[in-house]
């Protein structure tokens, strides 16, 4: 089957997690080229910076030539278009996920009649994994090695050590 050619998959990505990667890399079996967009929002408190996130996401997706890693800001429908991209990737854990998402989609199809959105679920072993629980427990001192790739481990012992000294 041949590869469509391109899809954005929006999020903050503050850790990236190995339930987001799953997404990204079964969205690349699809589409040609997708656009991890990470959204800078300085009203959105988070534990990386914008930058940080970005290096991050390149440094573990560089084995992955048609993951394209960019940060934007205000209306995801308007960095659809600047991509050129009517596809918009959204992973679903759980039921309440779906809830959510479904307004978020209906919204962005409200705005741009021209956008559709796809849903993957997760793989069952990423079906709890969230950003905010494996901050969590990086921040107690936890083990987050099965719930992040290695780089966005070190990066959150690295963060937790410097953030208690």
């Amino acid at each position: 089957m041949p590869k469509l050619t391109s899809a954005v998959f929006p999020g903050t990505f503050d850790p990236l997690t190995n339930g987001h990667l799953d997404i990204i890399t079964r969205a690349l079996n699809f589409y040609e080229r997708v656009y991890v967009a990470v959204l800078s929002n300085s009203s959105k408190e988070t534990l990386f910076t914008v930058q940080e996130r970005l290096d991050q996401l390149r440094e573990v997706l560089h084995d992955y030539p048609g993951a394209k890693v960019e940060s934007f800001s205000g209306l995801l429908v308007d960095y659809a278009a600047k991509v050129k991209t009517r596809v918009i990737i959204r992973g679903l854990r759980a039921i309440s996920d779906y809830d959510y998402e479904t307004q978020v989609a209906l919204m962005n199809r409200n705005l741009s009649s021209d956008v559709e959105t796809f849903f993957l679920i997760t793989r069952e072993e990423n079906s709890y994994i969230s950003s905010t629980v494996v901050k969590q427990v990086a921040a107690l001192g936890g083990n987050v090695a099965k719930f992040v790739p290695p780089i966005i481990e070190a990066a959150l012992k690295s963060k937790f050590v410097s953030t208690k000294n």
